[in-house]
């Protein structure tokens, strides 16, 4: 009986407070998650979308990524969901569109597949064995720059160049539309 106490933490433990943290924040994640996918206004879309991005750094913070969580809530939270909600706000207003299902996939049947999959996913983290493992680095710029420029730097080099056709193109359709 006391193998089985010794499994489980305390709720006012380090262990059973890290747990509660990481439960926050995917909660937060998820929240606002739904609200980005669920809003009928665009402006609450994206609000719900900054919440995510919110929930994503702390989880990025919570995984000993400093550097990465600080960079999700710079270029995500600070650029790109403000430069959505500046479109949002210097884009001509749209006619009302009817919202509602249109296919056969959406509806009863899309929530049930959602729901079978988040209860089988739910079942499997559950009664799997997470060893915890050994902290592999720091975590600081130091390391992800070493580690981006020796280890991975043929990635390093295929990010730029999807970037470069993603600008390339984004030139051709703006090119194409005067």
């Amino acid at each position: 009986m006391n193998q089985n106490i010794a499994s489980h933490p305390e709720l006012f433990s380090v262990e059973g407070l890290v747990g509660v943290v990481f439960l926050i924040l995917i909660a937060i994640t998820l929240t606002g998650g739904i609200i980005a996918c669920n809003s009928n206004r665009v402006v609450r879309a994206v609000a719900g979308l900054i919440v995510c991005f919110v929930g994503v750094a702390g989880l990025y913070f919570f995984l000993n990524s400093p550097f990465i969580s600080m960079m999700q809530i710079l270029i995500y939270v600070g650029a790109i969901a403000v430069t959505i909600a500046f479109a949002v706000m210097l884009a001509a207003p749209e006619e009302k569109k009817k919202f509602g299902p249109t296919g056969p996939l959406e509806g009863p049947f899309a929530f049930a597949t959602a729901a079978l999959l988040a209860g089988g996913f739910s079942l499997l983290a559950l009664n799997t064995d997470w060893p915890v493992r050994q902290k592999i680095n720091d975590g600081s710029v130091e390391e992800i720059g070493i580690r981006l420029l020796t280890e991975h730097s043929m990635v390093f080099e295929l990010i730029s160049i999807v970037l470069l056709i993603a600008i390339l193109g984004a030139l051709v359709i703006a090119r194409r539309e005067e």
